[in-house]
């Protein structure tokens, strides 16, 4: 799959999925805290399964190499 996470995007999807796990080890939030597997996952391989089926792309286009 071609990524379609941008650089932001990446980075507030890591942190949110960080401290919702965070949160929900430590008991502060209920199991669906766990959640928070999802963006940190999606973060990591920098590809949105959601972003692909509704055509959404937040990374920056790819340069084309001028000859």
């Amino acid at each position: 799959m071609q990524a379609n996470v941008g650089t932001i995007d990446r980075v507030i999807r890591i942190v949110v999925g960080l401290v919702l796990i965070g949160l929900a080890a430590t008991g502060r939030v209920g199991a669906w805290g766990w959640i928070g597997i999802v963006p940190l996952l999606t973060g990591i391989v920098r590809v949105c399964p959601a972003y692909s089926i509704l055509g959404v792309k937040t990374c920056a286009a790819p340069k084309a190499d001028a000859k």
